[in-house]
């Protein structure tokens, strides 16, 4: 009899520990994750896709200029990075016939007021670029004095890829983005008739209206390629993708609790928006923005900001 007893008392401590952990483990399972989320609309307008290309800032012409007799230097009146008019004088010459008889004669005949100095003009209007002698120099006549730079030839180069000719050729003007902030209106002006073998980019002449700029500068120029007047956007935190950025989804919100995940077709992207093409979406649906990524397919989640 207390053997039975003591059975009885066995079987019922052992079912007892099986039910208590298969409650516990019903327990756990039934506990799920619940992400913390915050979700927005689709929102509607015009979206525009450009091409980001750069310009180069430089002088298509320069001028030289030169001596025009053989003599000494004894002024010059400008310096590199100066800009020199037009018919401005910038070395002064004493021929060396002069600089040898020159006071000789003054004192035979004062009233002659030989000097045989020489004034070399400038003949456009620029910038200085290069100074080739100094005072005290001989030099020779058409000798190479200085190099200015025509400050008319002023102008952006622009090298587009020759893919890309449709989206800048046919207009007439492009915004060109200055390092410093500063946007100017660039007129297309021509167009080189060659093609790098490389890279295969054609150089197109930006006319500008600024002209107190150095060469080599570079600038953005922002083509327009693709504009919509009416898209249906979300903000690019809430367009996921795989690693490949083959497919594209969005986490939708089903109730407050749940989200589930949605395949879509992009279009265009802008800033920090990209158009959805399909499906359609309405404005009074909601997409997650901040932790949806990694969700499963009708993930557990909690609307912390709207």
């Amino acid at each position: 009899m207390k053997t039975n007893v003591q059975y009885l008392l066995l079987l019922w401590i052992v079912s007892s520990c099986h039910s208590k952990t298969a409650e516990e483990t019903t327990t756990a399972g039934e506990q799920e994750t619940v992400t913390p989320v915050t979700v927005t609309s689709v929102t509607g307008g015009p979206m525009a896709e450009y091409i980001e290309l750069n310009a180069t800032s430089t002088f298509l012409q320069s001028a030289v200029i030169k001596a025009t007799a053989n003599g000494y230097v004894t002024a010059v009146n400008a310096q590199i990075g100066n800009l020199v008019s037009a018919g401005q004088n910038v070395f002064v010459l004493i021929t060396k016939e002069a600089k040898s008889i020159g006071n000789d004669i003054n004192r035979l005949d004062s009233s002659f007021k030989f000097t045989g100095t020489i004034h070399v003009k400038s003949g456009i209007t620029g910038y200085v670029s290069e100074i080739s002698h100094q005072v005290g120099d001989y030099v020779q006549e058409g000798e190479q004095l200085a190099a200015v730079n025509d400050v008319r030839s002023f102008v952006f180069i622009l090298n587009l890829p020759y893919e890309l000719r449709p989206y800048v050729l046919n207009k007439q003007t492009v915004d060109l983005l200055l390092p410093d902030g500063k946007t100017l209106v660039g007129r297309i002006a021509s167009v080189m008739p060659v093609v790098d073998s490389v890279s295969q980019t054609q150089n197109i002449v930006l006319k500008v209206n600024e002209k107190n700029l150095p060469s080599n500068l570079i600038a953005k120029v922002k083509v327009e390629k693709t504009a919509r007047p009416n898209t249906v956007s979300l903000p690019k935190q809430s367009v996921l993708s795989d690693e490949t950025q083959a497919s594209f989804w969005v986490m939708k919100l089903l109730n407050d609790s749940t989200a589930i995940k949605v395949m879509v077709t992009k279009g265009i992207e802008m800033y920090d928006k990209i158009e959805i093409l399909s499906p359609v979406f309405s404005t009074s649906e909601k997409f997650l923005v901040t932790g949806n990524y990694g969700l499963p397919d009708t993930a557990k989640i909690k609307v912390i900001q709207q």
